[in-house]
């Protein structure tokens, strides 16, 4: 069973196809029961200036290429999860979550700041 989930946070809507969201961002899709946890991508938010009506893939499991959107890297790695994909109702700048472990995703929540993802191992930036 497919579940949806809208969440407007300010001028943005957010539509996920997803069975669990949880603190260390545990996604479990409707397909799978794999508990496949996200990789650390990034130590730190991404700045990143969006069109309005637009639909963009937030990378949700830490592999993609193209941070911090998804590239697909997640059907190999990370059969698990999946993008979270999200459509703003006007242009604006916001701050993405590059480690994945946000509440309020795709936006960042300062979580990049604890120890566990400032200790972590990451890939060197692109």
């Amino acid at each position: 069973m497919i579940t949806q989930l809208l969440y407007r946070a300010g001028t943005a809507v957010l539509k996920r196809n997803s069975c669990i969201l949880a603190r260390a961002i545990r996604v479990q899709s409707c397909y799978s029961s794999s508990t496949t946890e996200p990789k650390i991508a990034a130590k730190h938010p991404f700045k990143v200036d969006l069109e309005g009506g637009k639909r963009y893939p937030w990378c949700a499991c830490g592999y993609s290429k193209k941070q911090p959107f998804c590239d697909g890297s997640h059907k190999k790695s990370a059969p698990g999860l999946s993008p979270l994909r999200f459509t703003l109702e006007e242009a604006k700048t916001v701050w993405l979550c590059g480690c994945k472990q946000t509440l309020n995703p795709p936006y960042c929540d300062g979580t990049h700041k604890q120890d566990f993802v400032q200790d972590a191992e990451v890939p060197a930036q692109q």
